[in-house]
């Protein structure tokens, strides 16, 4: 049992690693405005917790997508329902970043102004990072099951998707759950929005896609660079034991 854990433990490492530090990510911005609280006593930020708790939810969902996604009957079954939930919510990570804009509206009151700072972007940033990993866990159940092609057509779509999301819940103020709660009243909204666009919707969501974009190919280059490193060593140390004499003994 104790053999199994620890090959368990060994072959997901990287994976058990960035889950706990977007746990310590989480608990430090927990204690950031926690400490704000209690120095300003003030409530102010106090609502980057809740975001953050709904950036959550579709990292979780994704996780278990991806878990269960090795068995082919659960793609075409389960899957499907737990991706439209994921659609739904994955805007409230990368909607993090709107948080910014709170500081030039009140930013420092109460408190100095760089405090506030590392609170927002520290906050934010955590959320973004959980919707670029929920966002890869999909893409690579997509990848598995339809192929690259459809895998990353389906990254650029969910890139802008979500960027009209965040435009949704910003200005028009609509949340995840109203879909659920209001579906007619919350399609007409939306409906509306696409027959007549606002030109601030259409540069809001270019600008949002591309920035997206670019943090999510970043990372996403970034990791596989680090395995091809991995796999370089690999093949280097196998070309120098090829080439080492391989010893003999000899017997009088």
């Amino acid at each position: 049992m104790y053999n199994k854990l620890k090959n368990f433990t060994y072959r997901n490492r990287h994976s058990i690693t960035v889950f706990l530090l977007l746990n310590v990510a989480c608990l430090t911005c927990i204690f950031l405005v926690a400490a704000r609280v209690a120095y300003t006593d003030s409530s102010r930020h106090t609502g980057l917790i809740w975001n953050l708790f709904l950036a959550w939810i579709p990292f979780i969902l994704a996780y278990i997508a991806h878990a269960i996604s090795w068995k082919r009957i659960w793609v075409y079954l389960v899957i499907p329902v737990i991706a439209v939930l994921w659609l739904l919510f994955f805007p409230n990570a990368p909607y993090m970043l709107t948080d910014l804009q709170d500081l030039a509206r009140s930013g420092g009151v109460g408190a100095p102004l760089w405090y506030d700072v590392i609170i927002v972007v520290w906050c934010s940033w955590t959320g973004m990072l959980l919707g670029v990993i929920s966002l890869y866990l999909i893409q690579d159940i997509v990848l598995r099951t339809f192929g690259r092609w459809v895998g990353w057509v389906f990254v650029f779509m969910i890139s802008a998707l979500s960027s009209f999301g965040i435009y949704i819940g910003r200005f028009v103020r609509l949340n995840s759950w109203d879909i659920l709660q209001d579906p007619a009243e919350t399609a007409m909204s939306i409906l509306g929005l696409i027959i007549d666009p606002s030109r601030r919707l259409a540069a809001f969501t270019l600008s949002y896609t591309f920035f997206f974009l670019f943090v999510y190919l970043l990372l996403y280059s970034f990791s596989h660079m680090l395995q091809e490193q991995v796999v370089r060593a690999q093949s280097t140390a196998e070309e120098l034991a090829s080439t080492q004499p391989t010893q003999t003994n000899s017997f009088p």
